[in-house]
């Protein structure tokens, strides 16, 4: 990939960011997901956060996350390698506001 493909790319992920700003209800986000997504990609993402739910739960093994999500070792690895080290912090956040919205 060039620099001018990657310019391009690095452009549209951040338009896409603003895209998912606009949707506003449950209804929105399933059908801006089925046309961006193949259903096989819209699966493995509710696959990575079901592990991640999980992980976050902090009950469960590695193998018995693999047993109940069919997720790889190597992904499941990944998602809690990113809930403890990577500065991004999304899925932190995310399981936050989920966990502030429950209790309310």
């Amino acid at each position: 990939m060039n620099n001018d493909q990657k310019n391009d790319v690095s452009a549209s992920s951040q338009e896409l960011f603003d895209v998912l700003l606009l949707l506003e209800t449950k209804n929105e986000v399933e059908s801006f997901m089925k046309d961006l997504c193949t259903p096989q990609e819209i699966s493995v993402l509710a696959e990575r956060w079901r592990v991640c739910k999980l992980l976050d739960q902090h009950t469960f093994s590695y193998r018995e996350i693999r047993e109940k999500t069919g997720a790889s070792l190597a992904t499941i690895t990944r998602i809690a390698r990113f809930l403890k080290n990577e500065p991004h912090q999304g899925y932190v956040t995310i399981l936050n506001k989920m966990k502030k919205r429950t209790k309310i």
